[in-house]
C-alpha cells in the first residue's frame, strides 16, 4: 500500500492506494481530518463508436452511515441522488472534463463515495482531489493533477478550508479548483463582497491548491500511469483543403445573421451539403461534418479577436436589449417576464407557510429550507424536441446557482415569515438562462411584495483566447459559450457579488484575465440593474391571493397549553379558525390563514389560550356545562369561564336551562377577573339594557 500525507489548513490530508478496490482502473482512499472517501476510476478498453463527445460519468454519493445516521423514509436506505450529491458530482466533472483529450472516446466512470464524515471537513472539497488522484493512477490521459479548496471570510480574515462552524459566520463561501498556478473552476456565494475580495481569496486558494497538487505528484511517482493516445482520424489534408475552398466564404456570411434560428438553419444546410458527397464513407462522413464545425468555430473566434466584433454585431462589452413585464401571471403571488436578446425566463413566485418548508434528510444533519428556486429548461426553448422526464443535472445546477444568487437579499424570518418558492420557466434560450432566472426571480420577489431592499442581477461572461491575445465578452450568446473558452457567471447588487461560477474549456486561466473579466462583469451588471429598476424599483403590496401570515412569541411555559393533551387544543384551533399554526421550541408561533379576517380571529383565539385576556374582550364561546348558578363556556380550546345566572339576561332567569343548553354557541364578554384569578363573563352586557 502506498500512502502520502500533508498538513493542509491545520488538518492532515492523506492519500493511499493498494488496499481497497484493487480491480478498478485507479482507486484511492482519501482522508481529510476524519472525513474519508473512496474514489475509483474505470474506463472501457475500446473507444465507443459513433459519438463525438467524451463519454464520462461522475457519480458522487453520500452514505448516511458516514455521519452515524440511518436514512429516513420507509425503505431506510439511500435512494436516488439528492440535489446536494448532484451538485458535488458537477463540481468534480466540470474541471476534469477539459483536461481529458477531446478525441478520447472510451467510456469513463468516476465514482466518489463518502464513507466517513466528521462534521468539520466538507466532502465536496475531498471529492475533486480524490477523483484527480485516482485518474493519475489510471490509464486515462489526464492533464492533471487538480485540487479543490474552499475559502471563507470571517471578521475580515481569509480562512482556507473553513470548518462548518466557521462557515456559519463567514461572508464568503468560495470553492476553487485549479492546477499548479492556474484556476480551472470557481463556484461560490458571498454576502455582497466586492470584486477585490474575490481576487484576494483566489490568491489564498491558489496557495492551498499548489500544496495539494504537489502531494498528488509525490503520490503518482510510485505508479506507472503511462498512456498512449492513438489518432484515429481519417480525414486528409486534401479533403480539408477542398472544404476550405468551397465553404469558407459561406461560413463567413453566417456571422452577419442576427437570428440564432436562421444561423443554425443556414449552418445545417452547409454541413449537409459539404458532407453529402462523402456519405458512402462511414468513417470520413462524420469527420467532414466535424470539420465544418471547426471551420465555423475558427471563423467566429477570428472575427472576435481581430475585429472585436461578435456574432450578432455587438461590441465586446455590450449587453443585449432587455425587456421586462411584471405581473405577467394574474393569479400567482408574484411573477415577471424577463427577456434579454433571445433568452427569456418567466419567474413565478409562490408564498407559503412554515408547513411548506422543504425537509432535507442528509448525511450530515436534518434541516429545513424556506427559500427554494427551481429551474426548468424544456426542449422547445431552443426550438427542439426532447425527452421529458426527471429533472436533469443541468437544471439542478442552474437552479442552485440562481437560488444562491438571490438568497442573501431575503428578509429575516421575523420580518417576513413566509416560505418562498420561485420557479423559473425558460421559454427561450440563447445564452445565460441561469442569469435570466436571477433577474426574473428578483423582479418576481418585488412584484410579490417580498420586502427586499434592492435587486440582484446576473450576467454571463465569455472568453476567446489565442496565446496572449484574448477578448472578454459580456452577456454571451449560446454560440459564444459553445465555441469560446470560458463561461463565467457573476450575480450581485450594486454593493457587491452574491454568487459566482466559472467554467473553462482551456487548461487554466491567468489571474489578470480573470480580473479583467470581473471588472467588465461589474459594468454589465450595473447596466442590467438600471433596466430592472425602471420596471419595478420597490416591493408591491402583498398579493391578495397570497396567504396571510403573522409570527409572534408566547411564553415557553404556555406551549403545552396551546398544544393541549394529544394535540387537542391546536387541532381545535386550526379547524375552528381555518388556519395553520406552527410552534417552534423557542415559543415562536406562526399563523397562516386565507385572509386577514381569519388570521386576526385565529390570533385572538391563540392569545386567549396562552395569555390572560383583558377585561372587556368579547369572545365566541361554546356552552360546556350547566349548573344551578350559571354555565361554563369554553372561550378558547382548553379554557373556560363562568357566566353566572345573573349575567344571562337583563330580566330575571329562574333556571339556566331556560336560556342555555350544552353545545350552544354564544358571544360572551369578560367583565371581571376576581381576586382568585377566575374569569367571569356576561351575555347580557352584549345586549341593550331595557328602559325598565
Amino acid at each position: 500500500m502506498i500512502k502520502v500525507e500533508k498538513n493542509i489548513a491545520g488538518r492532515p490530508l492523506r492519500i493511499e492506494s493498494g488496499q481497497i478496490a484493487r480491480q478498478a482502473g485507479g482507486s484511492v482512499f482519501i482522508t481529510y481530518g476524519e472525513t474519508a472517501m473512496l474514489a475509483t476510476v474505470c474506463c472501457s478498453s475500446e473507444p465507443r463508436e459513433g459519438i463525438d463527445f467524451l463519454p464520462m460519468q461522475v457519480e458522487y454519493r453520500e452514505k448516511h452511515y458516514a455521519g452515524g445516521k440511518i436514512p429516513g423514509g420507509f425503505f431506510k436506505r439511500e435512494a436516488k441522488p439528492t440535489d446536494a450529491e448532484v451538485l458535488t458530482s458537477r463540481l468534480t466533472d466540470r474541471p476534469i472534463r477539459p483536461l481529458i483529450p477531446k478525441n478520447y472516446r472510451n467510456e469513463l466512470q468516476i465514482m466518489l463515495t463518502t464513507m466517513s464524515y466528521d462534521g468539520v471537513n466538507t466532502p465536496d472539497v475531498v471529492a475533486a482531489i480524490g477523483a484527480s488522484a485516482a485518474l493519475l493512477l489510471s490509464p486515462v490521459p489526464f492533464d492533471g493533477p487538480i485540487a479543490s479548496v474552499k475559502v471563507g471570510l470571517v471578521d475580515g480574515e481569509y480562512i482556507l478550508n473553513p470548518t462548518n462552524e466557521q462557515m456559519e459566520s463567514s461572508d464568503l463561501d468560495l470553492m476553487v479548483t485549479g492546477k499548479k498556478d492556474k484556476i480551472c473552476m470557481i463556484e461560490g456565494g458571498s454576502n455582497f463582497v466586492p470584486e477585490k475580495t474575490i481576487l484576494e481569496a483566489l490568491d489564498i486558494a491558489m496557495d492551498g491548491i499548489n500544496d495539494i497538487v504537489d502531494l498528488q505528484m509525490e503520490f503518482s511517482e510510485h505508479f506507472d500511469n503511462s498512456y498512449e493516445i492513438v489518432d484515429t482520424s481519417v480525414i486528409t489534408e486534401d479533403v480539408t483543403k477542398a472544404l476550405e475552398e468551397s465553404y469558407a466564404d459561406k461560413i463567413q456570411k453566417l456571422l452577419d445573421m442576427d437570428s440564432k434560428q436562421a444561423m443554425d438553419d443556414a449552418f445545417n444546410e452547409i454541413a449537409k451539403e459539404a458532407s453529402e458527397s462523402y456519405k458512402e464513407d462511414e468513417q470520413l462522413y462524420p469527420e467532414v461534418k466535424g470539420y465544418i464545425k471547426t471551420m465555423f468555430k475558427n471563423a467566429v473566434r477570428k472575427s472576435i479577436l481581430d475585429k472585436k466584433v461578435r456574432v450578432d454585431g455587438r461590441g465586446l462589452a455590450d449587453v443585449r436589449q432587455i425587456s421586462i413585464v411584471p405581473s405577467l401571471l394574474p393569479r400567482v403571488h408574484g411573477s415577471a417576464l424577463f427577456t434579454r436578446g433571445e433568452t427569456q425566463a418567466i419567474a413565478a413566485l409562490t408564498l407559503g407557510s412554515s408547513r411548506d418548508e422543504q425537509i432535507i434528510d442528509s448525511m450530515a444533519s436534518d434541516y429545513k429550507k424556506s427559500f427554494l428556486l427551481h429551474y426548468n429548461f424544456p426542449p422547445y426553448c431552443v426550438g427542439e424536441t426532447g425527452r421529458i422526464g426527471f429533472t436533469n443535472r443541468r437544471e439542478i445546477g442552474h437552479g442552485h446557482l440562481a437560488e444562491r444568487s438571490l438568497k442573501p437579499i431575503l428578509p429575516s424570518s421575523e420580518e417576513f415569515p413566509y416560505t418562498v418558492r420561485i420557479v423559473s420557466e425558460i421559454t427561450e434560450s440563447n445564452g445565460s438562462s441561469s442569469m435570466a432566472s436571477v433577474c426574473g426571480g428578483s423582479l418576481a420577489m418585488m412584484n410579490a411584495g417580498v420586502p427586499i431592499k434592492e435587486h440582484v442581477a446576473g450576467i454571463a461572461m465569455g472568453l476567446i483566447m489565442d496565446g496572449d491575445n484574448y477578448a472578454v465578452l459580456s452577456d454571451i450568446l449560446g454560440t459564444e459559450d459553445f465555441l469560446g473558452d470560458m463561461d463565467f457567471k457573476v450575480a450581485g447588487t450594486r454593493d457587491g457579488i452574491s454568487a459566482i461560477q466559472l467554467d473553462l474549456k482551456v487548461p487554466g486561466l491567468p489571474m489578470d484575465v480573470l480580473s479583467n473579466a470581473l471588472e467588465q462583469a461589474n459594468e454589465g451588471r450595473l447596466h442590467i440593474l438600471d433596466e430592472m429598476n425602471k420596471a419595478i424599483d420597490k416591493p408591491n403590496a402583498l398579493s391578495p391571493h397570497a396567504p396571510q401570515i403573522e409570527s409572534f412569541q408566547i411564553p415557553k411555559d404556555k406551549i403545552g397549553a396551546l398544544i393541549g393533551p394529544g394535540g387537542k387544543n391546536i387541532k381545535a384551533l386550526q379547524e375552528g379558525a381555518e388556519c395553520v399554526i406552527n410552534i417552534e421550541d423557542d415559543g415562536t408561533v406562526s399563523v397562516s390563514a386565507e385572509d386577514k379576517a381569519k388570521l386576526d380571529n385565529a390570533i385572538s383565539q391563540i392569545k386567549a389560550v396562552v395569555l390572560d385576556p383583558e377585561v372587556g374582550t368579547v369572545f365566541d364561546g361554546k356552552v360546556t356545562k350547566l349548573l344551578d348558578f350559571g354555565a361554563f363556556v369554553e372561550f378558547a380550546p382548553g379554557r373556560e369561564g363562568l357566566v353566572h345566572i345573573s349575567q344571562l339576561a337583563w330580566e330575571r332567569v329562574n333556571k339556566v336551562e331556560d336560556v342555555l343548553s350544552v353545545g350552544d354557541e354564544v358571544k360572551i364578554k369578560l367583565f371581571e377577573i376576581d381576586k382568585q384569578g377566575r374569569l367571569n363573563f356576561s351575555i347580557k352586557l352584549l345586549t341593550d339594557k331595557p328602559e325598565k
